[in-house]
């Protein structure tokens, strides 16, 4: 038989600001079991309902006041759906959201009761495999500290506005599906700005601006422009992995999606409680290319505005990002004509406001960033043999670069370590 406790109300399926708990199996095959509580047809299809999830999501220990947290976790609320919208709950959704917390609370601190041994399993349970979900771990210990539903109530905006909710909380970075919008990307690269070594006056001006967005301030669009291999991209997406906590997130998107890009930003206006870099990675064109012309208008003289939570990072090879000819710049054609071919190509880049230039390493930066990598994992190599090694893998590769020392590191450590 399961049963609650004397003073806790067990209609789980009526709460206000939780629709979704409304249609929740779980919760649902919970209030038939308690409504009747000698059918124990009833009683194992919720236990059996809840073993099931639990070993899904990996949750452990008292079984239902676990699911009932990962629910919470998930933000599938009125107050969530504000704070995604950029809008904190108001006085009457907060009040709202302390009614139903006083009914969800107990749940949060009581073992289910009953009088088999199956409960008492169920109350103390360890699955096969763990939780990775951190935002439920993160959020299952902050309401382990709260001694009321008020102070929960606090307790879940707090963790709502500093981690986000459904898929804005699970994923750091998207791509753009053009059917069904926003996909987040599971295993996104863990890197960090401590990790790109040099280039130390380009990544400030990269974080200054990206800061300034965060904290509403005037903000550029960013084109990072230079050789290949030194580390734009990762600079663009070690920013995301620093600022995940302040609701930065980033969207990448194809060149071929630029046409798109006007009903991309109206999805985005609508999720004013996180701030996005939609990310163009090797930005080219070539001068028969058209897309070039959408991403102009995008970025500055179309008639819809970019949302004030959107700014645009990219990255090129190329400084004027159009592709020019050598006819482009022959000194017979006609000068207008000359003229208007020189001006077009430079058109796109002028609309970013930053332009960061990566150069090449010479010598001495390429074998310190080898030496830098290879002493973050306990070796170091003499001047003479650093220079040696890095030199003859530098001659049978691209050049110099941040990637090239990366690739000799790598296979210094998969060979000698």
């Amino acid at each position: 038989m399961i049963r609650t406790g004397d003073t806790m109300d067990v209609n789980l399926t009526q709460l206000i600001t939780f629709p979704s708990f409304r249609k929740n199996k779980i919760i649902r095959l919970y209030s038939n079991a308690v409504s009747d509580p000698y059918n124990i047809t009833l009683q194992h299809s919720f236990l059996s309902a809840l073993v099931q999830q639990s070993e899904q999501l990996g949750l452990s220990g008292q079984l239902f006041s676990a699911y009932i947290i990962y629910l919470l976790s998930e933000g599938n609320n009125l107050a969530a759906a504000s704070i995604r919208q950029g809008k904190f709950p108001d006085k009457s959704l907060q009040k709202l959201l302390k009614i139903d917390m006083e009914v969800i609370y107990p749940y949060l601190k009581i073992d289910l009761l009953g009088d088999n041994k199956i409960i008492d399993i169920v109350n103390a349970y360890s699955p096969v495999k763990t939780c990775s979900n951190e935002l439920y771990a993160l959020l299952s210990q902050a309401l382990s500290q709260t001694q009321s539903a008020e102070e929960a109530t606090l307790c879940l905006l707090d963790h709502y506005k500093k981690f986000g909710s459904g898929k804005m909380a699970h994923y750091r970075a998207f791509y753009w599906n053009n059917n069904s919008g926003l996909n987040g990307i599971k295993y996104f690269e863990s890197i960090k700005m401590s990790d790109l070594i040099g280039y130390d006056r380009q990544k400030q001006t990269l974080i200054d601006n990206t800061i300034a967005f965060i904290k509403n301030k005037p903000a550029n669009n960013v084109l990072l422009v230079g050789a290949r291999g030194t580390g734009k991209s990762s600079g663009v997406k070690a920013l995301i992995n620093e600022y995940y906590e302040k609701g930065l997130r980033l969207l990448q998107i194809t060149r071929d999606q630029i046409k798109l890009l006007p009903d991309i930003m109206e999805h985005l206006r609508q999720l004013a409680g996180y701030k996005f870099i939609v990310f163009l990675d090797d930005l080219s064109f070539n001068e028969t290319e058209t897309e070039y012309k959408y991403l102009k208008s995008v970025i500055e003289g179309g008639i819809s505005s970019i949302p004030s939570n959107v700014v645009l990072y990219a990255t090129s090879n190329r400084r004027h990002l159009i592709k020019e000819t050598w006819n482009d710049r022959e000194d017979t054609q006609d000068e207008l004509y000359r003229n208007d071919s020189v001006n077009e190509s430079i058109s796109l880049s002028d609309r970013f406001g930053i332009i960061i230039v990566y150069d090449a390493p010479n010598q001495d930066e390429y074998l310190q960033i080898i030496d830098s990598y290879l002493q973050k994992t306990g070796i170091k190599l003499d001047n003479k043999q650093l220079r040696i090694e890095g030199l003859r893998w530098e001659l049978t590769h691209s050049g110099r670069s941040g990637r090239v020392a990366r690739q000799f590191v790598n296979w210094y450590l998969g060979q000698y370590k």
